[in-house]
């Protein structure tokens, strides 16, 4: 059953040194909030310029990912794909016994193959996705869903309840990931269905804002889709929650749902939607709300007509 911890800080922040393995849109939040509460932090991102706008916060920016870990208490990997974590992770070379917290959504197979890796190290492996985008993390207030050895619990609760405004411990390593693809699955679909709803509004001549406005307030509305529905209209598609992880996790979720034996015809679908949409932005940094790219009237790709 899952526990909720508090936002609380205690003085064993300043014990700290943690070590923040990718400084994208989730890892710069993350640093930030993390030097907010004085906890000591090395960064390191692929993409140096990245890890170099976080200089200001007082975090130590690292040339190499073996210099980022060497003596911290906790490394924290926020990247994009199990394959990134797995070549970082060999690069940086942590010393046996420290706290491994893995952030990045891998799904369950990546999941149980970075636990054996971790095993190889000698790492405390905890599986610790969270839930929000650009903004929860700069604010610190991320949903952490975390799951390994209670043991390490108390240890980590200064840096959860950094980044987090609730903990969510769920049982061993693993249980996590899943409950990530769950959440995603939900967030997906959701987001789909605004921009199916906003694009047939404007094919059909509605004011796409009477769209929100009937479901405001109502038991079918959401502070999410309020948000990426007023960024579909107004074509904002900065990046929040970018548009190339939402496609990595919608197979990732469509994959789980196979091996689990769950009928598939909604992610299938969703994942060529998404797959659309990823195609239309041609490369461009675009958030998960240009899926409204691959529904909008005109589309002529067979597969985004799908869901």
């Amino acid at each position: 059953m899952a526990s909720a911890t508090p936002n609380t800080t205690t003085s064993a922040t300043s014990a700290l040194t943690v070590a923040v393995l990718g400084t994208g849109i989730m890892g710069a939040g993350v640093v930030r909030s993390l030097r907010r509460a004085g906890i000591d932090v090395r960064a390191w991102n692929r993409s140096i310029d990245k890890a170099e706008r976080l200089r200001d916060t007082g975090a130590v920016i690292a040339e190499s990912p073996h210099e980022a870990v060497d003596g911290a208490d906790v490394v924290m990997t926020m990247l994009f794909d199990s394959d990134a974590v797995t070549t970082v992770m060999h690069d940086a070379k942590p010393a046996a016994g420290t706290i491994w917290v893995q952030s990045t959504t891998v799904g369950i197979d990546g999941t149980n193959s970075l636990r054996q890796l971790a095993a190889e190290f000698g790492l405390v492996f905890v599986d610790a996705p969270v839930l929000g985008t650009k903004k929860p993390a700069a604010e610190g207030n991320l949903v952490v869903l975390a799951a390994g050895p209670p043991h390490v619990e108390e240890r980590l609760a200064p840096v959860f309840a950094t980044i987090g405004s609730r903990v969510l411990w769920v049982g061993e390593a693993g249980t996590a990931s899943r409950l990530k693809l769950v959440v995603n699955a939900w967030v997906l679909g959701m987001t789909a269905a605004a921009a199916q709803a906003i694009a047939l509004a404007e094919a059909l001549n509605v004011d796409p804002h009477d769209f929100l406005n009937a479901i405001k307030g109502s038991a079918t509305d959401s502070a999410y889709a309020q948000i990426k529905g007023t960024a579909m209209i107004a074509r904002d598609f900065t990046p929040s929650f970018g548009l190339d992880g939402a496609a990595k996790d919608a197979h990732l979720i469509a994959a789980a749902a196979h091996a689990a034996g769950v009928p598939t015809t909604f992610v299938d679908n969703l994942c060529a939607v998404v797959d659309a949409a990823l195609k239309k932005a041609d490369g461009a940094p675009t958030d998960l709300a240009g899926i409204y790219l691959a529904l909008q009237a005109g589309t002529d790709d067979a597969a985004s007509r799908g869901a």
